[in-house]
């Protein structure tokens, strides 16, 4: 959408496989002159940015690797630039009891995942950053929906033509169940930060 806006857009990935799926998908939006996407690690990234966007990767982090993550966007961010983050989080003594567990969600769905607090990503930012947080928009409950809305739709496939059994299918409508719970009892939240 930004670079329909006229915006030159750098990417990054580490999945040689999402990025031949993003440049197919660039190609055929006839925007390849404005987008590139780049197999490598947000860490290595040396560009100098007026706009940074994350969607759901802090997750994916892990808690020791926040301090980079944040120094990261905060020394490609050109002055005056901004950064926009949609990040899952939990509650900061729910987090603090999770750090070091091994869920079934580590185990099976996200391995090496970790959910933070606003809180942490206050603190953070504040120790290791210039950066703070400006607006922020939570849409839990949305997300509640939305999780509903895919596991409606998964229940209408059939996944076996695409190499899934039922085990894969059992595990899938568990998450996306035990996924929609957290968000709709605020156990979870998710949230835009500016």
């Amino acid at each position: 959408r930004a670079a329909q806006r006229g915006a030159t857009v750098v990417t990054l990935t580490l999945s040689s496989e999402q990025q031949t799926l993003a440049r197919k998908r660039i190609a055929e939006s006839g925007l390849t002159d404005r987008i590139s996407v780049e197999l490598r690690d947000y860490r290595s990234e040396r560009g100098t940015y007026d706009a940074v966007v994350s969607v759901e990767m802090i997750e994916a982090v892990g808690h020791e690797f926040l301090p980079a993550y944040f120094a990261t966007i905060d020394r490609v961010l050109a002055l005056g630039g901004r950064a926009g983050i949609q990040a899952i989080s939990m509650g900061h003594e729910r987090m603090q009891a999770s750090l070091g567990t091994y869920t079934w969600i580590n185990k099976y769905i996200f391995p090496g995942g970790f959910i933070p607090s606003l809180r942490l990503v206050d603190e953070v930012l504040a120790e290791h950053t210039s950066l703070h947080v400006a607006e922020r928009f939570d849409f839990g409950l949305h997300y509640a929906e939305t999780l509903r809305l895919w596991r409606e739709r998964f229940d209408a496939l059939d996944t076996r033509p695409l190499g899934f059994d039922e085990v894969f299918d059992r595990m899938w409508r568990f998450y996306l169940g035990y996924s929609r719970a957290g968000f709709a009892s605020g156990y979870l939240d998710v949230s835009q930060l500016v």
